[in-house]
């Protein structure tokens, strides 16, 4: 066992059920172990090394802006969260940004921003938050309670009131729950990540925001894994025509580094006040640096980059030996295998790929500009060892 195996046995809470690999280097897509394997990464750390493993302009973004200021509080202006602040808004229409460090904490802020609004305008009998079953908005104990999951509801208790769970798709059960005058908000995840790479019907989507409309409801879209180009569009609520009302989203947006956001429309752009909700290392100048590097490269050409790829994926499994189904939205797909996912994962590992699994499918969350190269090498390992492992 290597030092750095067994310093983590004996000194870090055993809360991970880590792969028997550690990770030393690496570059763009490819990463190397402790042992010198080379592997290729198809999980960028849960989607969040957006273009790979220290890539050159990020890297020299954060080194210049490391040379500078490290951190300030919020109690001072700096200019890289500033200036990621109108690059965020400029790119989505949305009008102020709250900067966190984490994906629960950017939905923590969504949801005391949603409730404080209803109870800014209708008093504190509507404060009802729904969100979907199989959703999965974080590990705080609010973030639990608001996850759409009994598997999480254990442990832990008592959970935060006031949520309540909506069956994905069914817009009869959306309006029953609005109908009754106590919902705030909404709370959805266009393609449900830890829940299974599930995409949500578009007609759903489109329809549930008309009735958050309809109902003087919010409605919220957690983008903290669909965020950031991931899914083809900068945001996973733009293939959908709709505009929310809040927005979370982290992981691929400072390319490694931990931040947050909390974007809101004209609607909620006000709802919290100085003293109302706040964030020592939110908004950190060198994440925000780093941020800045990432979100000004997500262009059109590199979006088209992402459908094409996602598209050559799918060509390359759906229907290939031991695969039943491949979901979600461009570079973020779920493989559902006639073989257990945990198995493949471990056998794709061996020969030098690197995925991930949620519930029974891999997860695969390569970085937006993995080689083409590297990737149809991915794909064809990915479909031999999937056709060795399922029964003829």
């Amino acid at each position: 066992m290597s030092d750095t195996k067994a310093l983590d046995r004996e000194y870090i809470a055993g809360t991970y059920g880590r792969f028997d690999l550690e990770l030393t280097e690496g570059k763009g897509s490819l990463v190397r172990s402790a042992e010198g394997k080379e592997y290729i990464d198809l999980g960028t750390g849960i989607a969040v090394n957006t273009f790979g493993f220290c890539d050159d302009a990020w890297t020299a973004a954060v080194t210049e802006q490391l040379g500078k200021i490290q951190h300030a509080s919020n109690l001072y202006y700096t200019e890289p969260q500033a200036r990621l602040a109108k690059m965020l808004c400029e790119k989505t229409g949305m009008k102020k940004v709250f900067f966190s460090n984490s994906g629960a904490e950017a939905n923590e802020c969504m949801i005391k921003t949603a409730r404080k609004w209803a109870h800014d305008r209708f008093g504190e009998e509507k404060s009802t938050v729904v969100t979907l079953r199989g959703s999965f908005h974080g590990r705080t104990v609010t973030t639990l309670a608001a996850t759409g999951q009994d598997a999480f509801h254990t442990n832990f208790g008592p959970f935060t009131g006031g949520f309540e769970y909506a069956e994905p798709g069914d817009l009869g059960a959306a309006e029953a729950l609005l109908a009754r005058g106590d919902v705030a908000a909404f709370m959805i995840e266009t393609v449900q990540g830890e829940g299974g790479v599930r995409a949500l019907d578009a007609e759903y989507v489109k329809g549930l925001f008309a009735l958050c409309r309809r109902y003087d409801a919010l409605f919220c879209v957690d983008e903290v894994q669909t965020g950031n180009g991931r899914t083809g569009k900068l945001y996973s609520y733009m293939h959908f025509g709709v505009q929310p009302d809040i927005v979370s989203t982290a992981k691929g947006l400072a390319g490694g580094l931990p931040m947050g956001a909390t974007l809101f429309a004209e609607s909620t752009a006000d709802v919290l006040t100085a003293g109302q909700h706040g964030s020592t290392f939110g908004g950190n100048p060198i994440a925000a640096a780093g941020a800045c590097s990432i979100i000004s490269r997500i262009d059109s050409e590199l979006l088209k980059s992402v459908e094409e790829k996602s598209a050559y994926i799918r060509s390359g499994l759906e229907g290939a030996k031991g695969v039943k189904s491949v979901s979600g939205l461009g570079l973020m797909l779920g493989i559902e295998t006639e073989a257990p996912a945990k198995t493949l994962a471990a056998k794709l590992m061996e020969r030098g790929v690197l995925v991930l699994t949620a519930k029974e499918k891999l997860r695969l969350l390569p970085a937006l500009n993995i080689d083409f190269g590297l990737l149809k090498k991915a794909v064809a390992t990915i479909k031999e060892v999937l056709a060795d492992e399922t029964p003829a």
